[in-house]
């Protein structure tokens, strides 16, 4: 310490500094051997800005890798971005661009992510913009909006398992939106591997010649190179042009508290830079730009972002309302028009989200704002209860994409929230002229029970319906076909894919699926079955509306809307669990389902009960029967003007989702 001191002062001498205290102690915290704070700084900031100019329109290409759930996706993304150089070579490379917590815990894809890669081939430097997308149908939405930011699509496979139900889904969005497809069997380095089965099944289902297929293995990076001469022969340049007037699409976008809206864009034409007034078409409101530049994968500035790359853009959007996912933005005073976006996404599921602390409200519902931002394909509606208080009701496209975004409020917000039971959406055709004035039309949807129409006044109830495609060994099609038909399905389609696989397609009504359908299938057919979906319309049902009564008086927030045929099993459940779940009180508590005026289920909840017989020894059995009638009068009495308030907690427990159902 003394001899640094001692150098510290000649430093100082030297540099005439006239903070000689203060240089000695920045010379204390670092030796002068390094580079100081402001060199280090400028040289990080002068490194980062990149030149896109390099990069024409013919030497760009925007793909994305898609696949069914876990046959490596990730993997085959984290070998592309160490051949070309953007992630450095490590065993520690493993699902780079799975970012989120819930990615890391679960192994599994939830979010889109974008890189831009750089790679050379036969002399030509090209710009390759990769995005991985998640495989799971509960996020299908991800992967249809990473395909607007497309000309093509390496479709993973792989090699043991060969095509599964999301594999078709996939392949099938893909081809609507007229995009190249590149063919990929991943795998090849396991034991069971079977590429030519496996090609023989691409060949047949999807119509691609056995000989585009590349056989790969992303784990050991085996031919991963053919797959980037495939993308740069196969796949087409964007259609664009740098003269054109700025048309920008914001395919995602990412709330940062110091920077406002981080929007991710697809250029259609012009070019970007900081500095340039642009404006959204969707609010009309005006920014400057503050920072462009290109996602590799961590944030990387550039000069310019040109016509045909993909990258971000930072420009003081503080509201998190303001970066809308599909919006077009412009150059001020150069209006363009705008692109078609994309189709808001159809919730499959919903369900109500409360804070566990009301005065928790505004720290969620700012939470909410900035997760909706990033994941749009929730949908949000104020709801209220008189047990739970103040909420939303939020829609969801599946049960692992609600349990996701419950997980990711948690961990990135620190939000601990209650969350009800899952419910559909259901339409009715209403008959009464008088609430067809007051709704100001005939059909209507219901998503909260309470809403439920009387059967009087309706001419017909119509619940959701989706196609659901199968894929599973032969052995287990029995087991398969019966789950179905539990589960009030209607057979469509039945194909083998080759002499071991079959492909089923069934129409469900989506209530029957959302709960523990998945679950069944996976443990009917060890694990083998894949399951995906699609939404198909509604269809009319013989639907009823389910309340549950203690002493005789409805409580709102537990009735729900269900299915004729499986009111009687729900309803014993449900006062099961209540009977459970309820303290005792001093009189008897009857806890009942009914339909109407028609009581399907009961369960009683005995009272508390002094033993008013303990003083009598022997004696005749008249006295005996005369306090035992009048503790029974008493509490009647007591049950006649008793009210049974039901604990906030106990709503918690019978609401909210059980694994045992």
């Amino acid at each position: 310490a003394m001899a640094l001191a001692g150098r510290a002062a000649t430093w100082c001498a030297r540099l005439q500094s006239p903070f000689p205290a203060a240089a000695s102690l920045c010379l204390l915290a670092r030796p002068p051997a390094g580079p100081g704070l402001c060199e280090r700084r400028y040289s990080s900031r002068g490194k980062e800005k990149l030149d896109m100019s390099a990069y024409p329109v013919e030497s760009i290409r925007n793909f994305s890798i898609i696949a069914h759930v876990d046959h490596g996706k990730s993997t085959l993304a984290d070998r592309l971005l160490e051949i070309t150089g953007t992630i450095s070579k490590t065993d520690r490379n493993k699902q780079v661009l799975d970012k989120l917590q819930v990615e890391r815990e679960r192994g599994i894809t939830v979010k889109a992510q974008s890189a831009s890669l750089f790679y050379s081939h036969e002399g030509v430097n090209y710009l390759l913009n990769l995005i991985d997308t998640p495989g799971h149908v509960d996020f299908s939405y991800e992967v249809s909006r990473s395909l607007s930011a497309c000309q093509g699509v390496i479709l993973v496979v792989d090699a043991n398992e060969g095509i599964q139900a999301q594999t078709v889904a996939n392949f099938y969005l893909a081809f609507e939106a007229q995009l190249a497809v590149i063919p990929v069997i991943n795998k090849i380095d396991l034991k069971n591997a079977d590429p030519e089965r496996v090609e023989k099944q691409i060949e047949k289902l999807f119509d691609i010649p056995i000989d585009e297929c590349v056989r790969i293995s992303a784990k050991q990076g085996t031919s991963v190179e053919k797959v980037l001469h495939k993308v740069i022969e196969k796949i087409p340049p964007p259609q664009c042009n740098t003269a054109d007037p700025l048309k920008a699409l914001v395919f995602d976008s990412m709330f940062d508290h110091y920077r406002g809206v981080i929007a991710n864009i697809a250029l259609f034409g012009g070019e970007i830079q900081k500095g340039h007034k642009i404006v959204s078409a969707h609010t009309k409101k005006r920014y400057e730009v503050n920072e462009v530049g290109i996602l590799t994968p961590n944030e990387q500035p550039t000069h310019k972002l040109f016509a045909g790359q993909v990258g971000y853009l930072i420009a003081g959007m503080k509201e998190v309302t303001e970066a809308q996912i599909g919006d077009t933005l412009f150059l001020y005073k150069q209006p363009v028009e705008p692109l078609p976006g994309f189709k808001s996404a159809k919730p499959m599921v919903f369900a109500g989200m409360y804070p566990v602390d009301q005065t928790e409200y505004n720290n969620l519902k700012s939470a909410l704002e900035r997760l909706t931002l990033n994941d749009s394909s929730v949908t949000v509606h104020r709801d209220s209860s008189l047990a739970l208080g103040a909420g939303w009701r939020l829609g969801f496209l599946g049960l692992l994409h609600m349990e996701v975004f419950n997980q990711r409020l948690e961990q990135e917000y620190n939000m601990s929230v209650i969350l009800t039971a899952p419910t559909v959406p259901c339409k009715a055709i209403l008959s009464s002229a008088k609430l067809i004035k007051e709704y100001g039309k005939e059909e209507i949807t219901v998503i909260n029970p309470a809403q439920f129409p009387d059967k009087l006044s309706v001419s017909e109830y119509l619940e959701p319906t989706v196609l659901g495609t199968i894929v599973t060994p032969h052995e287990y099609i029995g087991k398969i076909i019966t789950l179905c038909q539990d589960h009030r399905a209607v057979q469509k389609d039945m194909l083998y894919i080759d002499e071991h696989r079959v492909m089923l397609k069934y129409l469900f009504p989506l209530n029957e699926i959302v709960v523990d359908f998945y679950d069944a299938l996976k443990s009917l057919s060890s694990g083998y079955a894949s399951f995906d979906y699609e939404d198909a319309g509604y269809q009319a049902a013989d639907l009823i509306k389910m309340d549950i009564l203690l002493n005789g008086n409805p409580v709102e927030e537990l009735a729900t809307i269900i299915h004729n045929d499986k009111a009687y099993a729900t309803g014993k459940f449900l006062c099961e669990r209540l009977k459970d779940a309820i303290p005792r009180q001093l009189f008897e508590i009857a806890i009942q389902a009914a339909i109407g005026k028609k009581i399907i289920a009961r369960e009683t909840l005995k009272a508390y009960r002094k033993n008013v017989v303990a003083k009598c020894y022997g004696g005749d059995i008249s006295r005996r029967m005369k306090l035992l009638r009048r503790q029974a009068e008493g509490k009647k009495l007591m049950r006649k003007i008793g009210n049974v308030e039901v604990p906030r907690d106990v709503f918690i427990r019978v609401l909210k989702r059980q694994n045992d159902k």
